[in-house]
């Protein structure tokens, strides 16, 4: 399914000389984060409902043109694209533009979700692992043949977090035990953050450890 399918316009923007009692109806009826507002038929940007209700209901939104947000995206916008584009917003709805700049309607958060869940990454059954490295020594050419040589699908990597000199790697992986790889990469220097799947080489240093204690009390 493609992202275009979830354009949705059931709601028009508000104009810009409608009162500010007129957007705070609005919310209170809806969910969304964030209203879009126009001027005469040209998209301004939205306001959030948290701007909303701290204004004066009375007046009109133009003068409160100073909290228009003015984030949109266009009907070709890549969905992880669109994806960060709630996030850097902070909002549940994305307003969507034309090549014109004509506001055709907005994506809702809920639905680029799900569209996300569907990707081979979420739907497609495997292991997930995350692993540390370096900033300047890893490389996902690197992570690939590591993964690809123990016969095992890369179904998708991308980095999770960044901490001063190190960076963090989540990794999917189908068709294969975790065990293998994890060594591999263990070879290769990286550290093992998490691995769902057991990890036989943790598990064994912890018998190790059990046996050297229980000796050690002898």
């Amino acid at each position: 399914m493609q992202l275009q399918d979830f354009v949705i316009n059931d709601i028009k923007p508000l104009n810009n000389n409608d009162k500010i009692s007129d957007l705070q109806l609005l919310f209170n009826q809806l969910t969304y984060s964030h209203i879009p507002i126009q001027n005469n038929g040209v998209y301004l940007g939205c306001i959030s409902e948290t701007d909303a209700h701290c204004f004066d209901g009375a007046i009109s939104i133009s003068d409160c043109n100073y909290a228009i947000e003015g984030f949109y995206v266009r009907p070709t916008t890549n969905w992880l694209d669109v994806l960060e584009a709630f996030a850097q917003n902070d909002s549940n709805i994305m307003p969507i533009l034309d090549k014109n700049n004509r506001y055709i309607g907005y994506y809702e958060l809920n639905d680029v979700i799900h569209l996300f869940n569907e990707t081979p990454f979420f739907a497609e059954p495997g292991g997930i692992l995350v692993v540390e490295k370096g900033i300047n020594d890893y490389s996902f050419s690197e992570i690939s043949q590591i993964v690809e040589s123990n016969d095992a699908k890369l179904f998708g990597a991308f980095i999770s977090k960044m901490d001063g000199n190190l960076v963090r790697i989540t990794i999917k992986v189908g068709n294969a035990s975790l065990n293998e790889i994890i060594q591999t990469f263990r070879r290769y220097s990286y550290n093992i953050v998490s691995g769902h799947e057991e990890d036989s080489y943790i598990e064994s240093l912890k018998e190790r450890s059990k046996y050297l204690d229980k000796y050690l009390k002898m």
